[in-house]
């Protein structure tokens, strides 16, 4: 099991919380990126520096991304792609995708698109409250525990 982060879009906050939860659990991470990220020592996370778009970015994690791993992104396309393959994604508000979330988040990000488009400016998502933080370090704190308890032995 890994968790994948589109690091070039994750905020930093998350980035830390996702370190820390890594380090704290044994759970490899790995942050792919146009740059390297400053990441702290560790031999649970790690970077691939792939070149420059957030389309290589995307096509790197969607190629080794497997069953089971997590991918925590705010890139629908990307959800829909580790979906397919078994593969859990949540956004870095802790919230999870679902074929029907993607399928609501196209058509919204479609409606967005259509308004720029148009020359209407939209005021972009909102900062990351105390809340927000919280709620996403529940929300992988509970994923990592769900998934460690079923890869360990059986107790004797």
């Amino acid at each position: 099991m890994t968790i994948w982060v589109d690091a070039d879009a994750c905020p930093a906050v998350i980035r830390d919380i996702i370190c820390r939860a890594a380090q704290r659990t044994a759970t490899p991470a790995v942050f792919v990126a146009n740059r390297r990220p400053a990441l702290p020592a560790s031999p649970h996370i790690r970077s691939i520096v792939v070149g420059q778009g957030f389309d290589v970015a995307d096509a790197e994690i969607a190629r080794q991304c497997q069953e089971g791993d997590l991918l925590v992104s705010g890139d629908i396309p990307l959800a829909a792609q580790v979906l397919a393959k078994g593969a859990a994604a949540i956004n870095f508000r802790g919230e999870a995708y679902s074929s029907d979330t993607i399928e609501g988040q196209l058509t919204l990000r479609d409606f967005m698109d259509n308004l720029r488009a148009s020359g209407i400016q939209s005021g972009g998502p909102p900062p990351f409250s105390q809340a927000d933080r919280q709620q996403f370090a529940g929300k992988l704190d509970q994923w990592l525990a769900t998934r460690l308890r079923r890869t360990s032995p059986p107790a004797r």
